[in-house]
């Protein structure tokens, strides 16, 4: 095994494992401008086409555990670099695919690239210095909210001058120059948790998600009371439940649900759905407000790409408050880094709800946002990383990513349904009073997050330790006692 003083600078290996984290968080938005290019070149319907970001979501919920798992176990490097091959053939499938079908096929070997954060997480961890792995975590959560909104911009002028192919090329690219950057520049984690993968779990949990996605994503187009929204919401919620029981009786479950029951665990991870909902709803408002025509009486009849503008200050602003968050996590506690962000980023909602007729103000309003997302990002897998032994970081990490999303396809949904219902009789424009609901629905989720996090408990520390007792540890072996530090 190579010496600690043998492995390569953190800075370069951070350099390269943000890369493939952007990749990841650009194709989560890029396709939203494109949508109505889409419908019309693949002569299909919105309620289909919805299906590239269900689709997408659902399958990076299903397998971000059971890749962090199988990270654990076989290498982490080793599966963020076969990720990014899904990630790429997923891209070029949707490029070539002429037919919807295709097309979401292709979107659903894309999500299989969701389980590249925790990799990335625990990466840092294997490898970084104590005091450099909380920024390091801050800046790789960072690009969650830089993809996010660069992405709308980037889409807007590839679907305005390109089309929407050019999209999954690029997606496509991106992740080649990563793979091939990581499998040159970043070391394989010697750490390593033997065992089998729980197959029979992955399933289950899949099930009980496309359940409770498909209620949440095809609720407004097959009605939010229908037997058919309420079958499938009901039918995944036990599902889940029955996940729960087979995994606390399984030897070696997927995820280790008494984990996730820790105050500290539980807590992070309600915190994180809450400020998902936020922040995706935000994503989805902003564009359709500034896009709408100005006869509306508040839309501006602005490009996507002047939309993606108008985000883009307060998405690169994150590259700057993402490791912010870690220095003042590491200083005062994380938990305190998650609730100054859910408390601003509720502010920035709040602001947005009551300022939104002019350029200037959405811009400086998402930025406040955007730097509540970037402290609040941040500070989620921080706190997982404390709470957690070695052994379960990619899992526990892994499942913290499947909440967000399930928390972003939640906003995403709810805040399109006030919109929309907000239209007169017969009419399909939607009103100003629909986005100002909207705008304060996503303000209350994001304020509640922050009350969550005030409930977050301190823990102790497991956030780093020398290369050879974590080795120890991950190898369930007894190592020394690890130091305390503040969640």
């Amino acid at each position: 095994m190579s010496s600690p003083d043998a492995r390569p600078h953190p800075s370069r290996t951070l350099l390269v494992l943000a890369l493939p984290a952007l990749s990841f968080s650009l194709a989560q938005t890029m396709l939203v401008p494109a949508f109505g290019a889409l419908v019309r070149e693949l002569h299909s319907d919105v309620a289909t086409v919805t299906w590239l970001l269900t689709g997408y979501l659902v399958a990076a919920a299903v397998f971000t555990p059971l890749v962090g798992r199988l990270g654990d176990m076989f290498g982490k490097r080793r599966m963020l670099v076969l990720s990014l091959v899904a990630f790429a053939a997923g891209n070029a499938l949707s490029a070539l695919g002429q037919d919807v079908g295709v097309v979401i096929a292709g979107r659903v070997v894309q999500g299989i690239a969701g389980g590249l954060f925790p990799l990335c997480f625990g990466i840092i961890r294997d490898e970084f210095p104590r005091e450099k792995v909380a920024g390091s975590v801050g800046l790789v959560s960072a690009t969650i909210g830089i993809g996010g909104g660069a992405g709308l911009l980037l889409g807007g002028v590839m679907v305005d001058h390109l089309g929407y192919s050019s999209i999954f090329w690029f997606g496509a690219g991106l992740s080649v120059v990563s793979l091939i950057a990581i499998a040159l520049l970043v070391p394989e984690s010697p750490a390593r948790v033997p065992g089998k993968v729980d197959v029979r779990g992955a399933l289950v949990l899949s099930i009980a998600l496309v359940l409770l996605l498909v209620a949440v994503s095809q609720g407004r187009t097959w009605g939010w009371g229908s037997p058919n929204t309420v079958g499938a919401a009901v039918i995944g919620a036990v599902v889940l439940a029955l996940w729960v029981l087979l995994q606390r009786h399984t030897q070696e479950p997927l995820v280790d649900v008494r984990t996730l029951a820790k105050p500290a665990v539980l807590l992070t991870n309600t915190a994180t759905m809450l400020v998902g909902f936020g922040m995706f709803g935000a994503y989805v408002l902003i564009p359709q407000l500034v896009e709408a025509p100005t006869s509306t009486g508040y839309g501006f009849a602005a490009s996507a790409t002047h939309a993606g503008l108008l985000m883009l200050p307060g998405s690169l602003s994150m590259l700057v408050f993402g490791p912010a968050s870690g220095a003042l996590g590491s200083r005062y506690g994380h938990r305190f880094s998650l609730g100054l962000g859910a408390a601003l980023a509720a502010l920035g909602l709040v602001m947005l709800a009551a300022f939104h007729g002019s350029d200037l103000a959405i811009a400086f309003w998402f930025l406040v946002l955007s730097a509540g997302i970037g402290f609040a990002f941040a500070a989620m897998p921080n706190l997982i990383l404390t709470a957690v032994p070695p052994e379960q970081t990619g899992q526990a990490t892994g499942f913290n990513a499947v909440v967000r999303s399930v928390g972003s396809s939640i906003g995403t949904q709810v805040t399109a349904v006030i919109v929309v219902s907000s239209a007169a009789s017969g009419s399909l424009v939607p009103k100003d009073s629909g986005y100002v609901e909207a705008f304060v629905v996503c303000a209350v989720v994001a304020g509640a997050a922050a009350v969550v996090a005030l409930l977050v408990p301190r823990v102790t520390s497991r956030d780093h330790v020398r290369m050879g007792d974590e080795i120890a540890a991950a190898s369930l072996l007894p190592g020394p006692a690890l130091a305390g530090d503040p969640a």
